[in-house]
């Protein structure tokens, strides 16, 4: 099968890269991960014209061909490696208008590569807002390239960037000439090393001899001659990589010269200059954040509440049309009881999950979450990170697992090791269910003022101690691990833009199936298998309640729904899963926990979401009335062998407390061992997360008791 026509694209970041792969793949977009490395991998299928669909990719963004960072590192091995099976057959250079200087730096590197090129322009408006005036013909004249206008955002130029690319692929040009003369910056031993590695441009041979011990394609006989060649020629990196970038700019001075105008020396102040003035103000802008952060967290609840009814709805329904559809006997029990109640424990926390990434996806493409980097640097940096490790943080509250792959751009490696082990205690959303269904159980629905939801106000504070105790505890390993290497923090504000709603809808959709189809296999899985631990028990012991509560029956008829009932939970307790729970029991009840609690602890080491799907199983399991009642209403109803509530209010807090600080994730751990290359740093996250979850639950329901 013949490899299909492969486009890369690469710009500096915020430049609009990302937007544009949406507007040229729209859904045909899968993630992945780049070979040997964690890198995420975007990829798409773009119909470019009737005759040619290309396989899209969106590299990691960078600001030159000189990577520093490990996202940088992959964009650099896919161009610069001729045998790497993503390299593109046409490259698509995303250039801000807006700052086409800096933006053409990084072109004139790729161009030098002789892999063929084109242009993008965005960020026009901001240009024009700004006194800009791009003559884009005369830039393609004196690029040698194609130059195209694109609004990804509005979808306006992609005809003319899919006929240029179009042209390019039918109309390869023979010869690319150099940005710059690099044989005359290099030397004499710049052929012998193009021709050593086979490569295809001299840009290419310099590059290889700046990092030939870095490069993994390059073999062993390979470096020992180019470190001859190179010792011979007096070579000196750092010296040929300052030539090679101020011989850019002062070509790249010439081009802007002839084909840029600017209306006045002084830049006019756009309106997000202006907007920044408010939101980045150190008063200000810190209680707007609080505000954002408020507003997001009351519309979990408010804006979910009817489709989490409409669920909730559904899964009774079924449950009820199941139950009277199928006789009585163990597949009933394991369909309805098992199946469905584990399914439904979880499903209807769905639409909350949507919510939750559509308002951070607003945030994002809005511009305002880079701010929010910005806001927390000095915060951050009093717990000996950096504003760089905000990303991270905050994209921890949608999922660990991302957030801690998003950690390779911090270039410090004590900065990225410390925002790794702390990221998990931000709560993802797999949390999310086990804390909305803990506070409608145990923390009254009021209303403050009319607009103060006491429900949204305690989610909130659960959150906000999450970030509280990441820098905590980053305090402390800042202190405890020491290094003498510094680090600045350098970002690029993107200029505010309005949502793209249509993106918002499609990620809300995607991760909402993804929460389904990877949850829901687990849930499954676990729901069946809890289900088996629960309807089972050793015989001799299930022989005895049986019996027992036959003899009770017979002798007090009139108090069947009574005896039923204890007969369900007597079975219950007298289970395997019953055992299990007593066994851990003692671990557990000083934090106010009973022996069903403990059963869902365990399973949720698996995903922390399965805290439901384990207690809706485990409260339906010998439901006589199965489908008749909400799993919220079963666990307000539980009670101890005492008669006293099992969900106090001191539990309730003690269980949400738990939660927000375990490590509780297998997935979290696994991609921690990845990301650092050892399970040490693993194994002490674990530990000091579980250690600091029970000892804080322990003083919370002391407290409250």
């Amino acid at each position: 099968m013949p490899r299909p026509y492969t486009i890369a694209l690469v710009g500096n970041p915020n430049s609009g890269k990302s937007s544009l792969f949406n507007a040229l793949t729209g859904l045909n977009q899968k993630v992945g991960n780049f070979p040997g490395v964690t890198v995420d991998k975007k990829t798409g299928i773009s119909k470019i014209s009737d005759s040619l669909s290309a396989h899209v990719i969106d590299l990691p963004g960078t600001y030159s061909l000189y990577p520093k960072s490990a996202d940088e590192q992959v964009t650099y091995e896919v161009l610069l490696n001729q045998k790497n099976a993503d390299r593109p057959d046409l490259i698509i250079v995303i250039a801000d208008a807006a700052n086409l200087k800096r933006n053409l730096l990084f072109c004139s590197q790729i161009m030098d590569l002789k892999i063929p090129v084109v242009i993008v322009l965005t960020m026009m408006d901001i240009a024009r807002q700004k006194g800009i005036t791009i003559d884009v013909p005369g830039l393609q004249r004196m690029m040698g390239v194609p130059v195209v206008g694109v609004n990804p955002r509005r979808g306006r130029g992609l005809g003319l960037l899919k006929k240029a690319i179009s042209d390019t692929q039918q109309n390869t040009p023979t010869a690319i000439p150099d940005f710059i003369d690099i044989n005359a910056l290099a030397g004499a031993w710049l052929p012998e090393v193009k021709q050593l590695c086979a490569l295809e441009s001299n840009y290419a041979a310099m590059h290889v001899a700046c990092n030939y011990n870095e490069l993994k394609y390059i073999n062993a006989a390979q470096r020992m001659r180019i470190a001859a060649l190179l010792g011979e020629a007096g070579f000196h990196k750092s010296r040929m990589q300052a030539e090679e970038v101020m011989q850019r700019y002062k070509k790249i001075d010439t081009v802007m010269q002839q084909c840029v105008a600017i209306d006045s020396p002084m830049k006019k102040m756009v309106v997000s200059e202006q907007i920044d003035k408010i939101l980045l103000h150190p008063l200000w802008g810190n209680l707007i954040l609080l505000a954002v952060l408020f507003l997001l967290f009351q519309s979990i609840f408010w804006l979910a509440h009817y489709p989490m009814d409409w669920v909730e709805q559904g899964f009774a329904l079924a449950g009820n049309w199941l139950n009277n559809l199928l006789p009585a006997g163990l597949l009933k029990d394991m369909l309805v009881n098992g199946v469905l109640a584990g399914l439904s424990g979880i499903a209807v926390f769905v639409p909350q999950i949507m919510i939750l990434f559509g308002l951070i996806t607003i945030l994002e493409d809005s511009g305002y979450m880079a701010r929010i980097s910005f806001l927390t640097d000095r915060v951050m940096r009093s717990a000996g990170l950096n504003g760089r490790s905000v990303m991270p943080l905050i994209s921890g509250m949608a999922c660990a697992v991302p957030a801690i792959m998003a950690a390779r751009t911090i270039q410090n490696r004590k900065e990225r090791l410390i925002t790794i082990m702390v990221t998990p205690l931000m709560s993802c959303s797999a949390r999310l269910p086990v804390y909305t269904m803990l506070i409608a159980i145990v923390v009254p629905n009021r209303s403050f003022l009319g607009m103060f939801n006491l429900q949204g106000l305690v989610l909130m504070g659960l959150y906000l101690l999450g970030f509280f105790m990441a820098l905590v505890v980053a305090r402390v390993m800042n202190f405890l691990i020491k290094t003498s290497e510094r680090t600045f923090f350098l970002m690029e504000l993107p200029v505010y833009r309005a949502p793209r709603w249509k993106n918002v809808g499609i990620t809300m959709i995607e991760k909402g199936k993804i929460f389904i189809r990877d949850v829901g296999k687990v849930i499954l899985v676990l729901s069946l298998v809890l289900w088996g631990l629960a309807a089972f028990g050793p015989p001799a012991a299930m022989r005895a309640v049986e019996e027992q509560y036959a003899t009770l029956l017979r002798q007090h008829p009139e108090q069947k729904t009574t005896i039923e009932h204890e007969h369900a939970t007597a079975k219950l307790e007298h289970s395997f899963a019953g055992i299990m729970g007593h066994a851990i029991e003692p671990v557990i009840r000083p934090l106010g926990y009973d022996w069903k609690i403990g059963i869902a602890l365990i399973t949720s080491f698996a995903a922390r979401e399965v805290f439901v799907g384990t207690m809706a199983t485990l409260y339906s399991v010998g439901d006589t009335e199965a489908g008749k009642e909400t799993l919220e209403a079963k666990m307000k109803e539980a009670k101890r062998q005492d008669g006293t509530p099992v969900y106090t209010l001191a539990a309730g807090l003690s269980l949400l407390i738990f939660y927000v600080f375990a490590m509780q994730c297998m997935s979290t751990l696994a991609i921690v061992k990845r990301e650092t290359r050892s399970w040490k740093y693993p194994a002490i996250q674990f530990v000091y997360m579980f250690g600091l979850a029970y000892l804080s639950a322990l003083v919370v329901y002391w407290v409250f008791k």
